[in-house]
This record gives C-alpha cells, structure tokens and sequence, in this order.
C-alpha cells in the first residue's frame, strides 16, 4: 500500500512537472516568438499598414487614417458619407434604422435640406444616394466617383479651381476593382482633400 501511495504521488508529480513545462514552452512560443515574428514580418512586409495606414500632409503631419473616414465641415472639401458614430474609431456601426423609421426619416430631410442649401447647381435628383444615406460600418473612407463628382460645382465655386481641374483630381484618386474584379470603383475622400488642399497650396 505504501508503495502504491509513493508511486501515485511519484505520477502525479511527473504530470505537474510535464504540464509545467509544455505550459512555459507555448507561453514562450505563442506569447513571445509569434508575435515577435508575425510584428516583423508585418513591418517588413507591409509597413504602412501595420502601422496604422496613416495619411500625411506635404508637411508630413499625421492627418487621418487611410481605412477610417472623418468628418469634413469646411463645405470647400469633399464631403464623405454620413455616419451616425462621428467616424469614432472606437466602435462600429450604424444605429440600423428601417426604412419607415422617424428618426431616419427626419435625419435624411435633413441632409436633403442642406444638401440643397450648399450645392443649389446640383439637383437633388442627380445626388447619389450614398451621399444622403448611412455608411454601414460608420467608418467608409470612400465614396464613388459619382459622388465626388456632383461637388465639383460647389467646390470650384468655394475654391476658385475650375471644374476640368476638380474633375482630374477626381479621376486621378480613383481607385479600381480590387484585383479588377471585387468590389466597385470608389475615392478615398482624406486622400483627395489632400490633394486638393495640395493644390490650393494651402
């Protein structure tokens, strides 16, 4: 009996020993080496995104982020699409209305409302519908072609660069198809305004 007692409590040490070490041997791979190496191969790889696809001026000032979109209030810039969170990082979302909801109603009249207030060229028919309407994510740094287009008005008014110029910038910041098939053709609003604010050499 003694001697199957010393060899019970023998075995149960050698499987605390055994667990012991596996546990500090995977603490060591995935809590060190991986990330260690998956960091690098991030930053030698891919540096611009993994340190957060940062968009600079000409001054080499840290704007925006290419991937989160933001808020423009000055009517001069390109405006981006409506988000219900403020383009707040810090979560995702829209607020998932349905369509014959007040609240979503009275919020659209009113980018119909100051839509026409700031852009009178441009009637409110011709306005993509993406520009009146919730990002899904609330953080969409693009918009289409289209909806950067139907600005040119306003902006060539506000800004003293003519329409043919406005329309370049445009089309130069177009960007395609992913791999030319997924996805559609879209304008990183951040990345246009800097250029366009490049361009009023401001």
């Amino acid at each position: 009996m003694e001697s199957q007692a010393k060899s019970g409590s023998g075995n149960g040490l050698s499987i605390l020993s055994v667990s012991l070490r596996i546990s500090i041997v995977f603490m060591i791979i995935c809590g060190i080496l991986y990330p260690l190496a998956s960091t690098g191969a991030a930053q030698l790889l891919f540096p611009h995104q993994a340190n957060g696809s940062l968009l600079k001026n000409s001054s080499g000032e840290v704007t925006g982020f290419e991937l989160i979109g933001q808020s423009f209030t000055n009517p001069s810039f390109f405006q981006g699409r409506v988000s219900s969170i403020d383009h707040n990082a810090a979560g995702s979302g829209s607020n998932n209305f349905a369509p014959s909801n007040p609240a979503l109603i009275e919020r659209t009249k009113a980018s119909i409302e100051e839509w026409k207030a700031n852009n009178p060229e441009v009637p409110i028919d011709q306005v993509p519908i993406a520009l009146i309407t919730n990002s899904g994510s609330g953080l969409d740094p693009h918009i289409t072609p289209k909806s950067a287009s139907v600005q040119i008005p306003r902006i060539s008014k506000l800004t003293g660069l003519s329409p043919d110029e406005l329309e370049t910038l445009v089309k130069a910041h177009t960007e395609g198809r992913d791999l030319g098939v997924f996805g559609e053709a879209r304008v990183n609003v951040l990345k246009l305004n800097l250029a366009l604010t490049a361009k009023l050499g401001n």
